[in-house]
């Protein structure tokens, strides 16, 4: 009978970007799981019927997002039992798709640094639903103004980061010129208390060209001054050096020779 058959245990919510799937434990032996989603204003929803699995995508279900839902694990018998018998079940936790689940990665689709100016476009994550039109929404279709988009940059091969908020799909910030710069972007939801900020994107460096000076610095421009100043010094010294030996050489051969005269 269903009082012998085990219940879930260990229920766990899994959402990003609106895909939500559902786990538990124990993977069942002689009997089935079915999946029912209970919202506070919707009907109630079955999905994974007798299933074998420990999870179940239950997304479709979930279409109002800010409905808040629990998920009734059932756990049944192969074949219909008595219709009077309610088969045994275990409760989620409650969850809420609009305030919990997590922001995906943003796609960085262009970025460039034009002199001081470090530009940065990138794309919104999708979710699994879809306009009438049949084309998929994206968050911000979803949170509207209540997402919004930071980008955190930082000098190539330094440590210390900056950071500055867009409520759009672009960046434009300030940097110095010549010196690369590396950056992520990542969605943060700021009236959220938990899961307010998003996976972060792939980091991204820019690479310009550089010239010595950019690459060395101030070691290059003191070396640089020294070997000029050396140079300039010796174009100097050296033909005041030479004609003074000069004249020296010619004095002494005329002693010389007024010694030899004298002879």
């Amino acid at each position: 009978g269903y009082e012998d058959l085990p219940t879930a245990v260990n229920i766990t919510w899994s959402s990003i970007n609106f895909k939500t799937i559902l786990q538990w434990q124990p993977k069942p032996s002689g009997y089935f799981y079915t999946v029912e989603i209970h919202g506070q204003r919707a009907d109630i929803k079955r999905k994974c019927i007798l299933t074998s699995e420990t999870e179940c995508d239950v997304t479709d279900v979930l279409r109002n997002v800010k409905e808040t839902y629990t998920a009734h694990i059932l756990s049944v018998m192969p074949v219909e039992m008595d219709d009077f018998e309610e088969p045994p079940y275990a409760v989620s936790e409650k969850f809420t798709p609009y305030s919990q689940t997590v922001l995906g990665k943003p796609e960085i689709k262009d970025y460039s640094q034009d002199g001081a100016k470090l530009n940065v476009v990138f794309k919104d994550p999708l979710t699994p639903y879809i306009f009438p039109n049949g084309s998929f929404q994206n968050i911000q279709d979803i949170f509207q103004h209540d997402l919004e988009y930071k980008l955190y940059y930082w000098k190539d091969r330094s440590s210390g980061k900056k950071d500055v908020t867009t409520k759009s799909n672009k960046f434009e910030v300030s940097v110095d010129s010549g010196t690369n710069y590396c950056f992520y972007v990542q969605g943060i939801i700021p009236s959220r208390r938990e899961n307010r900020n998003g996976q972060e994107s792939k980091v991204l460096c820019t690479s310009i060209e550089k010239n010595i000076l950019d690459e060395y610095g101030t070691e290059v421009f003191i070396i640089l001054t020294v070997i000029a100043v050396t140079v300039i010094t010796l174009a100097i010294v050296l033909p005041v050096v030479l004609c003074k030996r000069k004249k020296a050489k010619k004095a002494r051969d005329v002693r010389e020779k007024e010694l030899l005269n004298g002879v």
